[in-house]
C-alpha cells in the first residue's frame, strides 16, 4: 500500500508540475456524441459525416453520430441544449434549426440565448428552386405565371416547419406575389420522394440531395437563390440573373457546444473544425456537394454571423404568418 501512495503522490505531483496548455490537451480522452438535428440522407446528415469524420481524426477520439429528428430540428437541439456542458456533446446546427425555428416557435424547451456555445460556421449553400417535370416552368417569370392562375394553388415542399425550406418557400411566394401552399415533410429525403414522385410541384433546398434527380431529369431546376453561380451547376442562373435579386437563401450548416462549456474546450474544438474543413479532400467533397467552405474566424465571430441571420429572416417570417404554439 505504502509504494501505491507513493506512486499516487508522484502522478500527482507530475501532473501538478505540467504547464495548463498540457493539461488541457486532456481534452478530449474519450467518445464525443455529435447530435445531427435532421434525419439521415440529407444535406446536413451528409455535411455532418463529413466534418465528424475529420474532427474524430483531429481529436484522436471518435465522434459517434446521432441522427435526432423533428420539430424543425428543435428535438436533436434540446438534447445538446440539455446535456452536461463539458464539450463532449455537439450539435450541427443550421440556419433552420438554429434561427428559422427560433422565429417561428413560440415555445421551446431551451432559451436559445444561452442553450447553446458556438463553436464555428463549416459553410452554407445556396438553395436551388426545382419543380416537378409537370409543372411546364423553365425559369421563375414562367413559375410566377402559372402560379398566379394555378387551381387549386401550386405546394411546395419544406423539410419541415421551421426549416430553412419552409422560409425559402414564403419568400419565393412574397416576391413572386403568389399563392402556393407549403407541406411540411420531417427531412430533406421524404420531401423529395414526394417532389419526384409529382405529388409536390416546387422544392426549395440545398443542393446536395437535389443533384442526383437534376441529373436524372426527375426534377428540373429554375434558378439558384443566391448571389453567384455555383460550380457545381455553373449553367443554373442565380435568382437576381432571373429577375428577382430579393430571393435568397442559404442553408449554412456550423457546430456548437452545450452552453456554459469551458472556453478552452470550445476552442479546441474550433481548431479541429478549421483543421478538417482546411482538409484540401474534405472541402473538395463539400464543394461538390454545393457547399461553399466559410470557416469562422472565432467562435465569437460565429455567434455574431448567427445574430445577423436572425435579423434577416425575423421580417421574413412575421411577413409570412408564420408561428408554432
Amino acid at each position: 500500500m505504502t509504494k501505491l501512495r507513493a506512486t499516487r503522490r508522484a502522478l500527482l505531483a507530475l501532473a501538478a508540475a505540467l504547464p495548463a496548455p498540457a493539461l488541457a490537451q486532456a481534452f478530449p480522452d474519450r467518445p464525443i456524441r455529435f447530435v445531427i438535428p435532421w434525419p439521415p440522407g440529407g444535406t446536413n446528415d451528409i455535411v455532418g459525416r463529413l466534418v465528424s469524420d475529420g474532427m474524430a481524426a483531429r481529436l484522436g477520439q471518435p465522434i459517434v453520430i446521432e441522427n435526432r429528428g423533428g420539430a424543425g430540428g428543435a428535438l436533436g437541439a434540446e438534447v445538446v441544449a440539455k446535456a452536461t456542458p463539458d464539450g463532449y456533446t455537439m450539435l450541427l446546427g443550421g440556419s433552420g434549426s438554429l434561427t428559422i425555428n427560433q422565429l417561428v416557435r413560440r415555445r421551446l424547451p431551451y432559451d436559445p440565448a444561452t442553450a447553446f456555445a458556438p463553436i464555428g460556421m463549416i459553410g452554407s449553400g445556396a438553395n436551388v428552386i426545382v419543380v416537378h417535370p409537370s409543372v411546364r416552368a423553365t425559369n421563375l417569370r414562367e413559375l410566377q405565371a402559372i402560379a398566379r392562375t394555378a387551381s387549386p394553388p401550386l405546394n411546395y415542399a419544406s423539410p419541415g416547419v421551421g426549416s430553412t425550406g419552409h422560409a425559402a418557400g414564403a419568400l419565393i411566394t412574397q416576391v413572386l406575389g403568389v399563392e402556393m401552399e407549403h407541406v411540411p415533410y420531417r427531412g430533406t429525403g421524404p420531401a423529395m420522394n414526394d417532389v419526384v414522385a409529382g405529388r409536390i410541384q416546387v422544392f426549395t433546398n440545398a443542393l446536395a440531395p437535389m443533384q442526383p434527380q437534376i441529373a436524372a431529369g426527375n426534377v428540373r431546376p429554375l434558378a439558384i437563390a443566391g448571389t453567384r453561380r455555383n460550380a457545381a451547376i455553373p449553367d443554373l442562373p442565380t435568382t437576381g440573373e432571373a429577375g428577382f435579386p430579393d430571393i435568397q437563401a442559404a442553408t449554412w450548416y456550423a457546430l456548437l457546444a452545450t452552453g456554459g462549456t469551458p472556453p478552452d474546450r470550445v476552442a479546441r474544438l474550433h481548431a479541429a473544425l478549421g483543421a478538417t474543413i482546411a482538409d484540401p479532400e474534405i472541402r473538395r467533397k463539400l464543394e461538390d456537394g454545393g457547399i461553399d467552405v466559410e470557416p469562422s474566424e472565432s467562435p465569437a465571430a460565429f455567434a455574431a454571423f448567427v445574430r445577423g441571420d436572425h435579423e434577416r429572416w425575423a421580417p421574413v417570417v412575421r411577413r409570412a404568418g408564420v408561428s408554432i404554439e
